[in-house]
């Protein structure tokens, strides 16, 4: 029999890993000094260490490991792999993905040479229960005096339905950025429940998505650059729009535009 100590030299491990391995049964010693103690192994228990150690390399879990040394078919193992296969190809390409909006965080930073005004990020954001109200606005100098009626009659409706918003309110447009006229938009608002709508408050939900966003600090003036660079952005990662766009009024107080917030979200999907 070998002491814990060598045992652990001879596995490459520290002791502290084979006290881990005996305390959840992975491995366990084949005896224990009642006096001392201390822990015993076998030459033969070097082949189940190793493969522990080979398994873990592979990236599978102490509890995966287990259900292989407890007895798998080779079938079974051949699946486990195979899992783990597609699960580190994903890893990779998520990585070579970061990798590339690494590059072209350095090319934005070089081009401008200094920091950028906005950062951009990549997420996931879920379905979300709306009610809005669809507004044509004829010119882009006109969308204050026809989105905030439209946004008075949606929480109007939410009120009288005995529903709740559950968040800000957000503009849903249905063109790009760069069109200034007769602007078709949505004045949105989630909602708690499902609700009855009308001829022109509409509810709905909409789908979950992959967005990028942006926040842009401070009133309007400026506000237009925000697009360009998630569109920029867009390009340059290898994405591309896919259906409207969403601007999510974060903190709007009238009396001091200089202190609101406003998210602008693209979905996307990987360009091919």
């Amino acid at each position: 029999m070998i002491k814990i100590g060598d045992f652990a030299r001879l596995g490459q491990v520290s002791v502290v890993t084979l006290r881990h391995y005996d305390d959840i049964g992975l491995l366990k010693p084949v005896s224990v000094d009642s006096f001392t103690g201390y822990r015993y192994y076998s030459v033969a228990q070097l082949a189940a260490l190793n493969r522990i150690l080979a398994l873990k390399d592979l990236g599978f879990s102490l509890e995966q490991i287990e259900q292989v040394l407890n007895g798998l078919t080779i079938d079974q193992l051949r699946g486990m792999l195979k899992m783990k296969q597609a699960e580190v190809e994903q890893q990779l390409a998520q990585e070579q993905e970061r990798l590339a909006r690494i590059a072209a965080r350095l090319k934005q930073i070089e081009l401008e040479d200094h920091m950028p005004d906005y950062d951009v990020v990549l997420k996931n954001i879920p379905a979300i229960l709306i009610a809005s109200r669809t507004v044509t606005i004829p010119t882009n100098d006109q969308v204050p005096a026809y989105l905030s009626p439209a946004y008075k009659e949606v929480y109007s409706h939410i009120k009288a339905q005995g529903g709740k918003d559950t968040g800000p309110c957000f503009a849903v447009w249905h063109q790009p950025a760069a069109v200034l006229a007769n602007e078709v938009a949505e004045a949105a608002v989630p909602i708690d429940r499902l609700l009855s709508g009308t001829d022109l408050v509409k509810v709905y939900e909409l789908p979950s998505a992959q967005v990028v966003s942006a926040v842009h600090h401070g009133d309007f003036e400026n506000f237009t650059q925000l697009h360009a660079v998630l569109l920029s952005w867009i390009e340059a990662n290898g994405y591309r729009v896919l259906g409207t766009y969403r601007e999510i009024y974060i903190n709007h107080d009238k009396s001091n535009l200089s202190d609101s917030a406003t998210e602008i979200q693209y979905p996307v999907e990987k360009a091919t």
